[in-house]
């Protein structure tokens, strides 16, 4: 078979890129090694960890505020396996949505693990040790990345385990260790703590959730420490060891030689991931990789491969699902001879722990850096009425603004549903509005958007209304 256009990898990135060639009248193809569509985000990343996530939520707020807004439960008990299973079922529902998408969209499904042959040949090896091969005009890398997991950790995926064998622990632990307090490690350590899990994250720098605004940092160390959760920051682990049944891990104080040993029925290992470029035949058409195996591209996210391009977490940046997919979007739309456009700086992060974290823009920690002349405006969430309602008041909105222009620089939310709060901070940005074009919005009341109206009039010469 001979295609205009070849993705190897169906995640966020892959398959949306599959989808947009196949509106724009490409004939393409998608290889995807695992038996089901979607990638680590829709079966063992992004949406099963919101299941999780949501689920876990349900049973803490039944266990610590129903009994306030008048619901009484008795026997109370968490039941994991239905929990795991309803995951399950969230997962199966998108994949199938997404080769669902695959056939409506005429894109041919090849399952099995491809590599590059030539420039313009794919091997397809399949389970059984077949394989095909299909001639491609253009191809777009999209594999994606798996944890990092250093020696020194033992990772056995019984005890030692990454995220994606934490998703299926079907008994609540008594206790658990993270090592990492990146985005990945809170929201599953959160998960479990919430369900009653006694959690422990060792951080080797100084801060969780280290890349976003120091604020932000604050304010969840501050809320997941009210569900026990136990820090240890400016650490390092040296060694992990597990039984059948346990595991030891070993910490050393980063700048001291004293080091002591937590125990614990799980060590989940959340240090971050690193680009899957591994058997793929790189070497085999001379597509250059740096020195953590990420494939270099130029601005229109092609190779120094004519025709090869790459996109995701096999590339330098945050790796996010959104991001592939924008990038997808951007080179389909890019070798069908449009003018497509990414913003990086306007791609948002968030952290799905509750409260929520979302962040766009430029931290206080970066403009200070950069010495760019800045104001602030914050509000708490506890000034807030419609947080009071839900009784979810922990938080705040940030606004960050250009001193000079009022130019919107970054926002940085903590707090309820901020995650999808985030994208009318994105939204201004884009235009770039000042932070007085966001304070004149009108924003329904009671919500929580208010939030953000109200760090923009704070912002704008310290004029909140409601603090």
């Amino acid at each position: 078979m001979k295609y205009d256009l070849t993705i190897i990898g169906s995640g966020p990135g892959g398959y949306v890129a599959a989808i947009r060639a196949g509106q724009l009248g490409l004939k393409t193809a998608l290889i995807e090694r695992y038996s089901t569509l979607g990638g680590t985000c829709l079966n063992v990343g992004c949406i099963p960890s919101k299941a999780l996530l949501d689920s876990s939520e349900h049973y803490h707020n039944a266990a610590e505020k129903f009994a306030l807004h008048g619901i009484q439960i008795k026997d109370l008990a968490v039941d994991m396996p239905q929990m795991i299973k309803r995951k399950n079922e969230v997962v199966d529902q998108t994949c199938q949505g997404v080769a669902f998408l695959m056939k409506k969209n005429k894109v041919d499904v090849y399952h099995g693990h491809g590599s590059f042959v030539d420039q313009h040949t794919i091997k397809i090896t399949k389970d059984d040790g077949s394989s095909e091969q299909i001639e491609t005009d253009k191809t777009i890398i999209a594999t994606g990345s798996k944890p990092i997991t250093p020696a020194a950790f033992n990772y056995d995926k019984k005890r030692v385990i990454t995220s994606t064998e934490a998703l299926n622990i079907d008994k609540v632990p008594k206790r658990m260790v993270v090592i990492g307090g990146g985005v990945i490690g809170l929201e599953l350590g959160s998960v479990f703590a919430r369900l009653g899990t006694e959690v422990e994250v060792v951080e080797y720098l100084d801060s969780i959730i280290p890349t976003m605004d120091k604020d932000c940092g604050k304010e969840l160390m501050r809320a997941l420490k009210k569900l026990g959760v136990k820090f240890h920051l400016s650490h390092k682990v040296v060694d992990v060891q597990a039984t059948s049944r346990s595991v030891t891990v070993k910490v050393q104080k980063r700048d001291s030689e004293d080091t002591f040993e937590l125990k614990a029925d799980y060590c989940l290992v959340a240090i971050g991931r690193q680009a899957y470029t591994a058997n793929l035949g790189l070497e085999n058409i001379g597509v250059v990789t740096d020195d953590r195996g990420r494939v270099e591209v130029n601005s229109h996210l092609e190779t120094n491969v004519p025709g090869i391009y790459a996109i995701g977490d096999v590339i330098q940046g945050a790796m996010l699902a959104h991001k592939a997919e924008e990038e997808g979007i951007f080179v389909v739309e890019t070798i069908a001879g449009q003018q497509p456009h990414i913003n990086y700086n306007l791609i948002p992060g968030v952290v799905y722990t509750w409260p929520e974290v979302a962040a766009v823009g430029q931290t206080e920690e970066q403009l200070k850096a950069a010495g760019i002349p800045y104001k602030s405006g914050k509000f708490p969430f506890k000034a807030l009425g419609r947080a009071r309602a839900s009784t979810d008041t922990e938080g705040m909105v940030k606004v960050l603004a250009h001193a000079d222009t009022d130019e919107i620089l970054g926002v940085h939310m903590v707090g309820p549903r901020t995650a999808d709060m985030i994208a009318e901070a994105v939204a201004l940005m884009e235009f770039r509005a000042s932070a007085e074009d966001a304070a004149r919005m009108s924003h329904a009341h009671p919500t929580y958007t208010e939030a953000f109206k109200e760090a923009a009039l704070a912002a704008t010469a310290d004029r909140a209304l409601h603090i």
